[in-house]
């Protein structure tokens, strides 16, 4: 049977946030900050949007600069996992 690599399964959507909460178990909460425009006055708006990813080695920390992409659904909320710490917390 062939593996499965990031190229046989298609397009996934990454994002990159700072960790807000890692309370959890193998859990973290990011915070993801987009600029969009605002489709009836064209102005652009800061918009920000929280998703709990996946830490399997409980490696981040509140603050450090991660990157997530989109995954199987893991549990009622978490949709999305850590695939690498861009950057750590001072």
């Amino acid at each position: 049977m062939m593996e499965m690599t990031t190229q046989t399964r298609g397009h996934r959507k990454v994002r990159e946030g700072v960790v807000v909460s890692d309370k959890m178990d193998k859990t973290v909460v990011v915070q993801v900050k987009d600029l969009v425009q605002h489709p009836l006055y064209r102005r652009v708006i800061k918009r920000t949007t929280k998703f709990k990813a996946h830490d399997e080695q409980n490696a981040c920390n509140i603050g450090d600069k991660v990157r997530i992409m989109e995954t199987r659904p893991l549990s009622k909320e978490k949709r999305w996992r850590v695939t690498e710490i861009i950057e750590k917390a001072k």
